[in-house]
């Protein structure tokens, strides 16, 4: 059930404003045209300033985007941008602790979440592949979009010198080895299905739920 987009405590002066989603939405939008199914329920975790739910939830008609953030001032951000929006499939904000046992949205077709994982302790990795097994459907994905290290290729110059910008904010914080975030995953039932390569050294990775 989708819901009308009129939230009468944001405003559209609320809405933040993110470089990178705004150069990133349309690759990222591209592959997820080819791996969405046609309805259904999208979960986004770490919805951010809401740039991604409302290009996707227009780019997706047949879909209901429900945006998270932990953050109060990124839902204001998420909610004002779901008004200017005006799509009727782009849900309000969900105050989602991806660490929590339980989740407010209990199963999904997808769940997306775009560059969390690195800017998060590692406990915030494991919470969204538990989260994330416990309510996709059988067959359903989780997408992640952004750096990862892989052990097959050299890591790019601009990815290490992020690393260690990330680290130095936050020593909790860092480009994740894709290959441990997949074993986190497998633990949950979910299988690395597919990977692709994005501009400026970023990948969208796809889990599948298995069973």
């Amino acid at each position: 059930m989708t819901e009308t987009p009129t939230d009468p405590e944001a405003a559209p002066d609320s809405r933040r404003f993110s470089e990178a989603s705004e150069r990133n939405r349309e690759p990222i939008a591209a592959v997820l045209e080819r791996l969405l199914p046609a309805s259904g329920l999208v979960l986004e975790i770490g919805s951010g300033s809401g740039q991604h739910a409302a290009t996707f939830a227009q780019r997706f008609p047949g879909l209901d985007w429900q945006p998270s953030d932990p953050d109060p001032e990124l839902r204001a951000s998420i909610a004002a941008w779901r008004d200017a929006a005006g799509a009727p499939n782009l849900l309000r904000p969900l105050d989602l602790d991806v660490t929590g046992d339980s989740w407010p949205v209990r199963r999904a077709a997808a769940v997306f979440s775009a560059n969390m994982i690195h800017i998060a302790p590692w406990a915030c990795c494991l919470g969204l592949m538990a989260g994330a097994g416990r309510v996709l459907a059988a067959t359903g994905m989780l997408i992640l979009y952004g750096p990862f290290l892989l052990a097959d290729r050299p890591t790019a110059p601009s990815n290490v010198r992020f690393d260690e910008s990330l680290k130095a904010r936050d020593p909790a914080w860092g480009i994740r080895g894709l290959a441990q975030v997949a074993a986190a995953a497998a633990e949950h039932g979910l299988e690395l299905e597919e990977t692709v390569d994005m501009p400026a050294n970023n990948l969208m990775v796809v889990f599948r739920r298995q069973g």
